[in-house]
Parts: C-alpha cells; sequence; structure tokens
C-alpha cells in the first residue's frame, strides 16, 4: 500500500464526507423549515384564501435552532469521545486487558499485538477485549497512532488461531497507520447529531397533543413529525455515506493484511470462520451499529444497502481467487480452540523481499549467517536473531530512496520476523516492567542515564522526580537496560507507551522534563539522547490530546527548502565523521528531494537539537506527497557512503515518527 497516496486520499474523502453531510443536514432543515412555515409561518384570509403574513423571520429561527440541535448534539458526542480510542472501548462495554494476565488468550493476543506494533513502527495501542461477545469481530480506534486502542471479542481469541488473529490484527492496524481511525469518530459524531433530531421528534409527539390551543397543537405535532421524517431521512443517507466509506477502506485493510503477514491463509481463515461460525461476527451490544464502519466484520446481519463490509464472500475471493463458497457451506461450523500456553509465531509463508534489501543488496543472494550484536553506533545496523546476507553488494543502492519511502506505513513479513526477533529478545523481566507505570517510567530513566561524570547530576534529577523511591527502581532495572542491544532502545520505549499515556498531564510533563535534563547534564546531547527525548516526548505529548493532532498538510517542499536543508546537514553529519563526506551526503539527499537545488551547504548549529525541533514542526506540516520526498531525500543521505549505520537508521526513524510517517523496524 502507498502510505503517502492513501494520507492524502484520506483527506480528500474528509472533505467529500463533510460535504454529503451538509447536503443532508440542509434537507433536513428545508423539511423543518416547510413545516414550520406551514404550521405557522403564514395565514390565510377567509374570503380568498391568499397569504396575508409570512414570517422570514420564524424561518431563521426554525433553520439555527436545528443547526444548533445537530451542531450541539455532534460537539457533545465528539467530547464524550476525547479520550480517543479507550473512550470507544469503554463505551462499547470492554475492558482492558491487565499487563499481568495469566489468560494463555489474552497473553498471545498481546504478544501478537506487540509484534505488529513494532513491525510497524507505531507505537504500542491500548488493548481491549469484548468478554461478553462471541462473534469473531475487531476493532481499532482512537484519533492517531499514540492514542490507539485495539479491541477484539471473545469469540474471536476463543476461535482463531495464531496465524488467524495475526491476519486480523494487521488488518486493523491498517486503519491505525491510514488515518482511518479519525475519520471514523467524526462519523460517530455526526451520526449521533442527525439522530438526535429523530429522538427529540419523538419526545414532542409523545408531550405535545396534551395541551395549547389546537391550532397550535397541531401545529406541535406537525414539527415533532417533521423532526421524527427529517431526522431518519438524514440518518438514512448518512448510513449510506458511512456504508460507501467503509467498504472502500474494508477492502484496502484486508490487502494491507496480507501484504504484512505474507501470506492469505491467516485473514482468509478468520473470514472464512465468521462466515460457517453461528455467531458469525455479529455484536449483542445495543450500540453496536454506532461502530459498525470500524469492525473487522459486519456488526449484524442488515440490508446490503447499508452494509460497511464487501459481502463476506467476496472478501475471501480478494484473497483466495479459487475459493468454493459450497465446499465451505459444507464444512461443520468451526469448534473454540483451547490453549493451555502461548503458541508459536507463524513462520511466513513463500519467498519475499523486503525493500530494505535495496539498502544492502538482493536478499538471498549469498550464504546467509547469524550477526553479532552492535555496540559501536556507526557500525552497520544489525538486529540479533536477524539473518541477512554476508556479503550482499549495494548494486540496488541508487533504488533505495524509493524503496524505502514505499516502506513507509506499509511494514510487511519481513517486517513481522525481525518484530519478532527483537520482542523474543527481550528479557521476560523487561518486557513485564514496561508495562507497569512506574517501572515503565524507571527503564525510560535507566536509558537515559549514563556512566560519565554527568551520572551524579542525572540521579539527582531523578530525585527529584517524586513518587515510591524512583532513585531504586532505576538502579534496579539498568542492569537489563544496559545488557539491551542498541537496535532495541526504540522499540522497547514504544512498548512502555500504553503504561505512561494513562498517567495525569502533570506526572507526563515531569517525566519529559526530566529526560530533557538528563541528556543535558554534562552540557552536550548526544544522538542516542535525543533520538530517545524525541520520540517519548511526541508520543506522550500528543496521547495529552489527541484531538489536537494535526490533520496531513497541504504544504509543498520547496516553500520548506531551508527547514530540510537542516534535518539533513543533522543526518548527514551524524553519519560521517569526513566533513567533506557530510557535504556530498548533504548535497546528494537535497538532489533527491529537490531536484536542481542549488542551495548552499552550512553544518548545523551548535544548539543542533533546538534548530532541528523547529525544523521539523515545520515539515510536519507539509502535504503527504512533499513527505514523501523528504523520506527519499533523507533516505539518500544516510546511503550516500553505502552504507546503513545504526546510528543513522534510529535517526531516521525518529525524524519520520515526528512527521507522522511511520518507519518500519530496520534490518
Amino acid at each position: 500500500m502507498d502510505f503517502f497516496a492513501q494520507q492524502a486520499r484520506m483527506r480528500g474523502t474528509s472533505r467529500r464526507l463533510v460535504f454529503l453531510f451538509v447536503l443532508a443536514i440542509l434537507g433536513i432543515v428545508f423539511v423543518v423549515d416547510a413545516v414550520v412555515w406551514f404550521a405557522w409561518g403564514h395565514r390565510r384570509t377567509p374570503e380568498d384564501g391568499q397569504v396575508v403574513q409570512s414570517s422570514v423571520g420564524l424561518l431563521v429561527m426554525s433553520s439555527a435552532a436545528v443547526l444548533a440541535v445537530i451542531a450541539g448534539a455532534t460537539l457533545f458526542r465528539m467530547a464524550s469521545l476525547r479520550g480517543g480510542g479507550s473512550a470507544v472501548a469503554l463505551q462499547m462495554g470492554a475492558r482492558q486487558i491487565p499487563p499481568d494476565t495469566n489468560d494463555p488468550d489474552l497473553r498471545r493476543l498481546r504478544n501478537v499485538i506487540e509484534e505488529v506494533a513494532i513491525a510497524a513502527g507505531v507505537p504500542m495501542p491500548d488493548i481491549f477485549i469484548m468478554e461478553e461477545e462471541m462473534g469473531i469481530n475487531a476493532f481499532a480506534a482512537g484519533y492517531a497512532p499514540t492514542d490507539a486502542a485495539v479491541c477484539v471479542t471473545r469469540g474471536a481469541l476463543a476461535m482463531l488461531t495464531r496465524d488467524e488473529l495475526q491476519g486480523v490484527i494487521a488488518h486493523e492496524f491498517s486503519h491505525v497507520i491510514n488515518g482511518d481511525m479519525r475519520l471514523n469518530i467524526k462519523l460517530m459524531g455526526l451520526l449521533f447529531g442527525i439522530l438526535v433530531l429523530t429522538i427529540i421528534g419523538r419526545q414532542i409527539l409523545w408531550w405535545g397533543p396534551g395541551a395549547g390551543r389546537k391550532r397550535d397543537n397541531n401545529g406541535i405535532v406537525l414539527v415533532g413529525l417533521a423532526l421524527v421524517v427529517a431526522g431518519w431521512i438524514g440518518y438514512f443517507f448518512a448510513r449510506l455515506i458511512q456504508a460507501a466509506v467503509a467498504r472502500s477502506r474494508e477492502s484496502l485493510a484486508d490487502a494491507s493484511a496480507v501484504q504484512f503477514t505474507r501470506q492469505t491463509a491467516g485473514i482468509a481463515g478468520a473470514l472464512k470462520k465468521i462466515a460457517r461460525a453461528e455467531e458469525g461476527s455479529r455484536l449483542q451490544r445495543a450500540n453496536a451499529q454506532e461502530v459498525a464502519h470500524m469492525l473487522f466484520g459486519e456488526a449484524g446481519r442488515f440490508n446490503s444497502l447499508f452494509a460497511t463490509h464487501p459481502p463476506i464472500y467476496d472478501r475471501i475471493r480478494a484473497l483466495e481467487p479459487e475459493f468454493d463458497a459450497q465446499a465451505l457451506e459444507r464444512e461443520p461450523p468451526p469448534e473454540p480452540l483451547y490453549r493451555q500456553a502461548d503458541e508459536p509465531p507463524p513462520v511466513p509463508t513463500g519467498s519475499h523481499r523486503s525493500p530494505w534489501d535495496a539498502v544492502r543488496g538482493q536478499g538471498g543472494s549469498a550464504p546467509v549467517l547469524p550477526i553479532p550484536g552492535v555496540t559501536d553506533p556507526r557500525s552497520p545496523l544489525n538486529i540479533p536473531g536477524v539473518m541477512i546476507a554476508a556479503g550482499a553488494g549495494l548494486a540496488s543502492q541508487a533504488d533505495a530512496p524509493a524503496a524505502v519511502a514505499a516502506q513507509v506505513g506499509s511494514a510487511d513479513a519481513s517486517d513481522l520476523q525481525r518484530a519478532e526477533a527483537i520482542r523474543k529478545g527481550l528479557p521476560d523481566d523487561l518486557r513485564q516492567a514496561v508495562r507497569n507505570s512506574e517501572k515503565a517510567q524507571a527503564v525510560l530513566l535507566a536509558m537515559a542515564l549514563g556512566n560519565g561524570p554527568q551520572r551524579e547530576a542525572q540521579l539527582k534529577i531523578i530525585d527529584s522526580i517524586g513518587g515510591n523511591e524512583p532513585r531504586a527502581e532505576v538502579l534496579a532495572v539498568e542492569p537489563m537496560v544496559r545488557a539491551l542491544d542498541p537496535s532495541q532502545r526504540l522499540p522497547i520505549a514504544s512498548l512502555a507507551f500504553p503504561a505512561l499515556r494513562r498517567w495525569s498531564s502533570r506526572a507526563i510533563t515531569v517525566l519529559i522534563n526530566a529526560l530533557n535534563q538528563m541528556a543535558h547534564a554534562d552540557g552536550q546531547v548526544d544522538l542516542d539522547e535525543y533520538c530517545l527525548v524525541k520520540l517519548v516526548t511526541v508520543q506522550l505529548s500528543e496521547a495529552l490530546n489527541p484531538r489536537g493532532i494535526p490533520l496531513p498538510g497541504t504544504g509543498k517542499l520547496a516553500a520548506a527548502r531551508g527547514s530540510f536543508a537542516l534535518v539533513c546537514a543533522v543526518v548527514a553529519q551524524f553519519g560521517n565523521d569526513d566533513p567533506l563526506a557530510a557535504r556530498k551526503a548533504w548535497q546528494a539527499g537535497m538532489n533527491e528531494a529537490l531536484a536542481g537545488d542549488t542551495s548552499a551547504y552550512a553544518p548545523p548549529p551548535d544548539d543542533w537539537q533546538g534548530a532541528l525541533d523547529a525544523a521539523l514542526a515545520e515539515l510536519d506540516r507539509l502535504a503527504p506527497m512533499s513527505k514523501e520526498l523528504m523520506v527519499r531525500g533523507l533516505t539518500s543521505v544516510v546511503m550516500a557512503d553505502g552504507t546503513l549505520r545504526r546510528v543513522e537508521a534510529e535517526l531516521l526513524r525518529v525524524i519520520c515518527a515526528t512527521l507522522h510517517c511511520p518507519l518500519p523496524a530496520l534490518a
């Protein structure tokens, strides 16, 4: 899937959605105004029946009242969802999965979601389960990846194998990455705003006939009836819009899941079980229809006109062209699977090639050898447990910018394998620690704690945080943190995210300030410190105000040439010891992103962190296609010397995260 093109399409879809809803609302206003005018806005003479009075002011008032009701109800519903994905899950009756659960199904679910989150390069979402729902279903909700929640039914956990569950989760992560979730929450608010008119109309019909003069009484009844009719008409068209938008995205999400897992058996198997299971994908909750457009499968049996998903057999056939529906119908309904322990992760079938192979050469072109852990940040990149081709050439180096840009928001099976290696390579105690809020804080602080002369100053900063002996907590987890391979640092920070974002805004601010102070304790900030602090700051700051996360912008890269030049200069300087090589790398990046650029190279200033933060803030407001050019240019910078180093790869990932362009874990 082309992440940048999808982001641009989502912006157009949002505009069309708003336009269609505006038309539906104008239609509602017209119907109500017509009834108000007929009931009160005119009088006729008894002799000839001519209109002798018409009140334009009354129509203005009725129009304003209808618009105020719709807007107020929509804003009220949106406010009730300001908590993002977790708020949606809780309103659906789901419960959050505790980090120390002993339920093997829930542990398996957590492991699958952790692997997919690491592979996709997005923060770990909150995880919820709908215990009472035995239909096979799931949904992802939130305004952005930083406040996302993934919710599954107990039926999905009971019925699906690990492969099938992984396919469903990969499908939901497609919605997380591509920005579908924000549009979904807008749909919930708008649908509620329109439906409220019908509720008010029903109340008027219930209470209206009881009192008042006959003429006024008749007018009230007419208005109540008009509100009911207009509300249902508006809701009818709103549901049509909801269904049309959802159907187009579900097919894309199915395709993304196949790309992610590199197998069709998983997601196709889940769909087949939905087709044959007694409960199917149905939800029993009374408000299930409100989230119908978010779900993996249909919330119930509805008229095809309102179906939010393509027909189940069509979805299966798109994945498996030889699918025989009649043969499936002859099979017995699926039975729950009983597991005593977490199942081993699946091994993707078939050959595949990661876009990152373009950076290092053709995968599989040489004998496959294990590479030991890397401790030098300027050594070639490696992730423990992952095999890469020894002696692979760089004949495809020229293709690297396009290949890496294509990997943004489009993780595949090789990324999933690397994520599995990262997760399995983490000590169990450390994985448990990052799921606990206090210990997660200690892990991040231990990652920022140095061994040099600044250590004592950093420990005093930790003491100033307050709480239950923070220094002791940090020193307790420090040995595990020190034993981490450098490539595991950013993933472990992302896994700590769900535990930390449940904190108050004050506690989050204190943690961010402490990490910043620790990074500056020796008077200078190295790149590892910057990457850690920047990633934590971006993710936790956005979690404090998920509705404030900006939509994809419209700016052009040429208008932000200076900021992009600075970012390229920082990346070039940290990836090259020789100033001449840094200049050459910078020029390669500028030429890739801005063909024919004639800017003069300038090394980053001494206060490069502040300048880089300001430049990234400006670049984040650019249009998706401009961001694609930036990723291509930055890849040219890091590959100018023919070697991708860990220090460059981590900085590239953090920059992409800041620009809301999730880049998968690198090999």
